[in-house]
């Protein structure tokens, strides 16, 4: 199973792997596949005429002279006032000498690893986790140590369980939209998990990617010694117009600093440019309210297609956990639906611990046009339906 020549699935035992790769690593990168269920990045038609017009006059000499010269880590004072005004949400507001940037939300996340977690040291992450984060820790020497969820996210007792059997440093975790289940943490979730960690002295690098796709603020407002926020305009805006957000507490900011340098994971100064001008003239937070609309229309065109199946997801996000029938698991399911030019993400790679993944897949949503989703649905209903793959060669 180390070898990831077997997959093992809770509750239904261990199958040879169609792909020794496949699964167990994240995804790699888009495949060009029709209809792609696998990678969630959301574009909408107009947004693209929504951006020109804010980056319009960038590229005057002028203008492109500041922004072609060398980001730091820290940005601007301009940038960081209109960052930090920006990632307010409720009752939480960043000072903008909080703040630290990077290339996008991915080195973010991997920044601050480096700061709270020593090479050898242990991270605690929910069992079923974002899937890059893994192989962020792997190239940091850092093992990663699954935490037991339930319908509200991380269990606190699960946290004190793994950090008696063998200290954590940190704990890294998703309260909004979470991925790839899609639950937001209640607030008394919120309070009972920030009791623990505080108690046990553990920082918590909060992911907050997917927060503006619902209203509950960071635990950074409950928490703000405690928690480090990621966030990036990849989702918000467009993935080829990224810029990472890490506001850490002030105690840990020129950790964080260093580790940006570092890596290796500095913001170009275009990006700072380009953020700069979409964050302070609202054009951000429209796409973010648009993509609001969008995540909403299509879950609820997802619940329509798949009604009768086991589906965890949230009204809000881009993205849905579904339980397979017994006939179908979850790497069959997968290499069923290619045959058919539909990606998906089989659950071995959420998983954290090999061997320990549910019998399901996620659908990434935001990526098709609606007619290509409504066809990958009922394509993927039908499937559902079939006692076995009438498509298969073998």
């Amino acid at each position: 199973m180390r070898r990831g020549l077997v997959v093992g699935e809770v509750g239904r035992g261990t199958f040879i792997s169609g792909d020794a790769r496949r699964g167990v690593a994240a995804p790699s990168e888009p495949r060009g596949i029709r209809i792609d269920l696998e990678f969630n990045y959301p574009m909408l038609p107009d947004q693209t005429a929504l951006i020109a017009k804010s980056l319009d006059g960038l590229e005057k000499p002028a203008a492109l002279d500041v922004a072609l010269k060398q980001g730091t880590s820290v940005g601007t004072p301009a940038v960081r006032g209109v960052a930090a005004a920006y990632l307010s949400q409720g009752p939480w507001s960043p000072s903008p000498d909080q703040l630290v940037f990077t290339g996008n939300g991915r080195q973010s996340i991997a920044a601050a690893l480096a700061t709270v977690v020593p090479t050898g040291g242990r991270c605690g992450v929910e069992a079923l986790t974002y899937p890059f984060v893994k192989g962020i820790a792997a190239r940091l020497g850092i093992s990663l140590v699954p935490l037991a969820m339930d319908e509200d996210g991380v269990r606190p007792d699960s946290v004190q369980k793994a950090h008696r059997e063998a200290h954590l440093s940190a704990i890294y975790i998703q309260p909004a939209i979470q991925n790839p289940l899609g639950m937001t943490m209640t607030s008394m979730r919120r309070a009972d998990l920030l009791r623990v960690v505080e108690k046990l002295n553990l920082p918590v690098i909060e992911d907050n990617v997917y927060g503006f796709l619902d209203n509950e603020p960071p635990l950074a407002a409950l928490a703000p010694d405690t928690c480090i926020v990621i966030d990036s305009l990849s989702k918000k805006v467009a993935p080829g117009l990224a810029l990472g957000f890490v506001v850490p507490p002030r105690r840990l900011r020129e950790s964080v600093m260093a580790s940006v340098r570092s890596g290796g994971w500095t913001a170009s100064g275009f990006a700072f440019a380009a953020a700069q001008r979409m964050m302070g003239d609202g054009t951000v937070a429209e796409l973010a309210r648009l993509k609001r609309l969008d995540a909403r229309a299509r879950q609820k065109l997802a619940a329509d297609r798949l009604s009768g199946f086991e589906v965890q997801t949230n009204e809000n996000c881009y993205h849905l956990w579904l339980t397979l029938p017994a006939h179908w698991r979850s790497q069959a399911f997968v290499a069923a639906a290619a045959r058919r030019d539909i990606a998906l993400t089989p659950s071995t790679t959420f998983a954290v611990t090999p061997g320990h993944a549910p019998n399901a897949v996620r659908l990434a949503l935001a990526a098709p046009t609606m007619d290509q989703l409504d066809t990958g649905l009922r394509t993927l209903a039908a499937m559902l339906t079939a006692e076995e793959d009438f498509d298969s060669t073998e």
